[in-house]
């Protein structure tokens, strides 16, 4: 990541004084990468809500709908339908004479440089460079012109991904900056994560989103491609730390919703010294039309979304031990 934000931090920000001077603390040179900014989010917390979605995620999962926020890194996303063949993006690319491939389209390269002008200069949208790079006050300012919203809702900022701790510095900043300028904050987590780095942000975050994807470890790595150990260990720690905690399942069919692992996942939550909720989320098909335009071969693309039944019928086994249970972010 370069040293400097691509945003210059010269430009001024209007905070209260006791932000601002919170804000000089931070390195300059913490920087985050965002893929993108959610206004008048009604999914991620409590009132309307902005959602800042953090590129970089350790997980893989089979049903995921934000496969522009696994890579780390800025990337060049193609939408081959859009294509008109113009063949504008090799002209205006530095790299086109080591291009493979007919006019019109042409893969994103590994070596790639990013430099944006093809997507630039793309009047079809078949082009566009995911992920930008902002500072901690850049972020700021895009959050400010929300407060109106908050103030009214009880609403605030969630910050999503991706996995948004694997940006942690960047993320405490961001936290902080918020706590310093009284707007809640929500921060929505895998739980894959480094327990010094969630225990951190917990200092300065408000709401956790945390995601619970699977009970058994073999079939939690088969669907998601890392082992659910540290996720359930994290969630412990958060939990005997008090934090304000929603956990969100999501109920997809032929993979979560059956009935082992919901009565496995009810039991563990019951044992949880601290929980304020529990929301099971159906899977719904809104983000599939990604799978293509990111390469990816999901399984979930032939999967249909629960009825309204079947969400109710999988909450049984968490209301029967008590612990509140909705269905949605409501």
């Amino acid at each position: 990541m370069a040293a400097q934000p691509a945003d210059s931090p010269d430009q001024p920000v209007r905070l209260e004084p006791k932000a601002s001077a919170l804000l000089a603390r931070p390195d300059p040179g913490v920087a985050g990468v965002v893929f993108n900014i959610q206004r008048f989010s009604l999914q991620d917390g409590p009132g309307i809500r902005t959602t800042v979605f953090l590129k970089g995620c350790p997980l893989d999962c089979l049903w995921c709908h934000n496969p522009e926020g696994i890579s780390a890194r800025r990337e060049v996303s193609v939408i081959p339908e859009r294509c008109i063949a113009c063949n504008i993006c090799r002209e205006v690319c530095p790299m086109a004479a080591t291009l493979p491939g007919g006019v019109g389209s042409f893969p994103a390269l590994v070596d790639c440089m990013l430099c944006g002008a093809c997507a630039d200069h793309c009047s079809s949208g078949a082009r566009e460079v995911v992920g930008r790079e902002m500072s901690v006050a850049a972020l700021l300012r895009e959050i400010l012109r929300d407060r109106i919203f908050y103030d009214d809702s009880g609403g605030g900022v969630t910050f999503s991904g991706g996995e948004p701790l694997r940006q942690p510095q960047f993320l405490r900043a961001a936290l902080a900056g918020c706590r310093a300028l009284g707007i809640h904050t929500a921060v929505d987590t895998s739980g894959f994560v480094c327990p010094e780095d969630l225990l951190a942000a917990a200092e300065w975050t408000d709401l956790f989103l945390y995601d619970l994807k699977g009970m058994d470890d073999a079939r939690h790595r088969a669907h998601t491609g890392v082992s659910n150990e540290l996720i359930l260990a994290n969630l412990r720690k958060l939990s005997r730390r008090r934090a304000a905690i929603w956990v969100r399942l999501p109920i997809i069919p032929g993979f979560t919703d059956d009935q082992e692992n919901l009565e496995a996942a009810a039991v563990f939550l019951a044992g949880l010294p601290h929980l304020l909720q529990v929301n099971l989320l159906p899977f719904h098909r809104l983000a599939m039309h990604k799978a293509r335009r990111w390469n990816r071969a999901i399984a979930a693309l032939d999967i249909p979304s629960p009825s309204a039944d079947q969400m109710e019928a999988a909450a049984i086994p968490f209301r029967r031990r008590g612990l509140t249970t909705r269905i949605g972010d409501a």
